[in-house]
């Protein structure tokens, strides 16, 4: 493979955790690479000091915030994701576990690898490159997790979170701590809480600060603010000719005027499991990319969440002062329960909560909010009073590894060209609207600490979920009937056409997915085989420590 006749050997479409791993190891084996992003550039002084700094912390270009989170709301699900250079790393919750064991069993792909062990190696590269570590200290919402994980007898649960933050001496930077002196300076973590707002201090490690960082040493060009609409074959139809891909500047009204066009011998799709859902879903509709068979936007998970916060009445705890997660416990095997903070720059947050309302449908539960405003009417006004509310709220962030999923469906626009994307629940497995281990910790945490329990304000009001972590709709599977892609990442029908995100992940995780993304992709890459010319055993071009895990490679 060559670029020639190209622009590039490969296009990666999106810099999250897929795209900054694909963009990395493919210019390590010598390809020439582009990267497209539809969210700008952050340096770390440039994040928002505070949500309330719309512009900069929200993402609806058309209306110039341009900032790392970006809420899409559909009939099923409300869904956050990030955005910008880097992609969810800016403003995840630097939270990185292993996914659950029931995740490398499930059916959609059991039957392609032993995949606990073929990830194995990879895990450890992604662990090793994002700074994988436990939190360290215990803060008031860490103690009153444990004392409810003892009460409900399962207090040996409780663990320290798994983050990728570095917690050098507080506020000092230094010369890189991780790959030998050769990555960016960083300063120690001061536990100001505010992760998922963007870190200031340069303590979160960021996709910026590692695969990014090398990929662009090894000349990977970064193109931000581009939002791609189109990916094409080049003569022959299954691409094996190569791709045009077309993209436009982000929020432009005047789409035509703002397209560019390069040309690629290959092609990674990882904007994200909505982004790269849209984008397939288009190309298909357009007649783009024909040979797609029908399994886009089908298997679609979350890991089975529901987002409760407990508002204390008075500053005797600072739930702010810590990182964005610290602990969790599990109630039962099947059921994560993490502590959460947005900072105390996270007040305007408060406006995604109401108070709780239990289980019922889209008639009975607004009717059930409206009943809970009314019963304690002062309690109703305090919750709109948003000074404070941050330092004094536990988010708690609940999960389950339950077999639900839903289908993102393609319909053609009412108005303009093009199709839209709609949800819709499996009728045999549906995604769950109210998890009663989340209403029973909520409950607990606000008798214990005369706080006031909360849930999100889709699900009390309207009885949608929400998640920060959709996945699938383009998974792996042992054919275009069972998938999209193969156990390689490879889309069917195509030659160097793969999804490297978490649209490709077949099955529930259980836990924050982001370290099982960046694996993945990591297994992906390694069976790519470096660029015709390039030797095996020439001089690595990387630090020891951010080189790949030593595993048989594609020939």
């Amino acid at each position: 493979m060559t670029s020639e006749a190209h622009d590039y050997d490969w296009i990666v479409i999106g810099s999250g955790f897929g795209g900054s791993v694909s963009a990395l190891r493919l210019a390590e084996k010598g390809y020439k690479v582009g990267l497209l992003e539809c969210g700008r550039r952050y340096g770390d002084q440039d994040f928002a000091k505070s949500a309330w700094n719309l512009r900069r912390y929200f993402w609806m270009p058309r209306l110039g915030l341009r900032g790392i989170f970006r809420m899409t709301i559909f009939k099923d699900v409300l869904i956050a994701s990030g955005c910008g250079v880097g992609g969810g790393s800016l403003g995840y919750a630097n939270t990185l576990y292993r996914a659950r064991p029931a995740f490398f069993r499930d059916q959609q792909w059991a039957g392609l690898a032993d995949w606990e062990t073929e990830l194995e190696p990879h895990y450890e590269t992604a662990e090793r490159m994002l700074g994988v570590t436990s939190y360290e200290g215990m803060g008031p919402a860490d103690e009153l997790l444990r004392e409810y994980g003892a009460e409900i007898g399962v207090g040996d649960t409780f663990k320290p979170t798994q983050v990728g933050t570095y917690f050098g001496e507080p506020g000092k930077e230094v010369d890189d701590p991780y790959f030998g002196g050769e990555g960016p300076s960083r300063s120690g973590c001061i536990r100001c809480g505010s992760c998922m707002i963007g870190c200031r201090y340069g303590a979160k490690n960021t996709l910026v600060k590692n695969y990014l960082w090398f990929a662009e040493t090894l000349g990977v060009e970064v193109m931000p603010e581009r939002m791609v609409t189109e990916v094409r074959p080049i003569g022959a139809e299954d691409g094996s000719d190569g791709y045009t891909v077309t993209s436009r500047r982000s929020g432009a009204w005047l789409t035509r005027r703002n397209e560019t066009t390069s040309t690629a011998r290959g092609v990674i799709l990882a904007a994200g499991a909505l982004g790269t859902n849209k984008l397939l879903a288009e190309c298909k509709h357009r007649g783009a990319l024909s040979r797609l068979g029908g399994g886009i936007g089908r298997v679609v998970r979350t890991n089975s969440e529901s987002i409760q916060a407990v508002t204390a009445p008075d500053d005797e705890r600072d739930f702010a002062a810590s990182v964005a997660i610290t602990s969790s416990i599990y109630p039962d095997p099947d059921t994560h329960v993490e502590v959460v903070t947005y900072g105390r720059g996270g007040d305007l947050m408060s406006r995604l909560f109401t108070a709780a309302t239990g289980p019922g449908t889209r008639v009975t539960r607004p009717l059930k909010w409206i009943a809970a405003l009314i019963r304690h009417p002062l309690r109703a006004m305090r919750m709109l009073w948003p000074a404070g509310w941050s330092r004094r709220t536990v988010i708690l962030l609940v999960m389950q590894t339950t077999d639900a999923a839903m289908r993102l469906v393609a319909k053609p626009r009412l108005l303009g060209r093009g199709i839209r994307l709609q949800t819709e629940q499996d009728p045999e497995r549906p995604n769950p609207t109210f998890i009663p281990a989340a209403a029973r910790v909520a409950e607990w945490f606000a008798k214990r600490t005369g706080g006031t329990a909360q849930s999100g304000l889709t699900e009390a009001v309207f009885n949608i979920p929400s998640t920060a972590h959709i996945l699938g709709g383009a998974v792996i599977g042992a054919d275009p009937e069972h998938g999209v892609v193969d156990a390689e990442n490879r889309v069917f029908g195509y030659e160097n056409l793969m999804v490297c995100d978490g649209a490709a992940i077949p099955a529930n995780p259980g836990v924050n997915p982001s370290l099982t993304i960046t694996a993945l992709a990591e297994h992906a890459m390694s069976h790519v085989a470096a660029k015709e010319g390039v030797s095996p055993d020439a001089e690595p071009a990387l630090p020891e420590e951010a080189r790949p895990a030593a595993v048989e490679t594609a020939v």
